[in-house]
């Protein structure tokens, strides 16, 4: 089975996120093997910079070993077609990690690290935006594996 990790800063705090997160997590485990990893999210609040670079000596030592795909608004925008090409390329020659930072974002070194994935210009909340991931990792699964769920 395909392996996927998940790194998210911050915690989910509502509950109807809680509730999405695991429903998706259990539609996802028909295409993947999900691991969901949370770092705290800093508490400089004046120095962001500082902050980030915090966040990202958590995150960098659980990247070995994966394609690493950072989710910014500086990222390449794909269509869910795309979106779902790309997991399947990477996944069948290695293990995919996505991150997706704080409400702040991402350090630099993390980004630097990566492949850079856009899911639009639109602002999200970072928590609202694992559970807008983790649809279209489902969707990606659904259209890898010819499934009815992507019109």
């Amino acid at each position: 089975m395909r392996k996927v990790l998940l790194i998210c800063v911050g915690n989910l705090k509502e509950k109807y996120l809680v509730e999405a997160v695991e429903e998706y997590k259990k539609r996802i485990s028909k295409f993947f093997d999900l691991e969901i990893i949370e770092i705290p999210e800093s508490k400089i609040l004046d120095n962001i910079e500082k902050s980030l670079n915090q966040e990202a000596e958590k995150i960098i030592p659980k990247l070995a070993g994966y394609k690493v795909c950072t989710l910014c608004i500086e990222g390449n925008q794909q269509s869910s077609q795309q979106f779902a090409n790309f997991v399947q390329e990477q996944t069948n020659i290695s293990k995919l990690c996505f991150v997706i930072g704080s409400s702040f974002g991402l350090s630099t070194k993390v980004k630097n690290l990566s492949t850079m994935i856009s899911f639009g210009k639109l602002t999200f909340p970072h928590q609202l935006m694992r559970v807008i991931f983790l649809e279209q990792l489902y969707r990606a699964g659904t259209i890898i594996n010819n499934t009815n769920y992507h019109k």
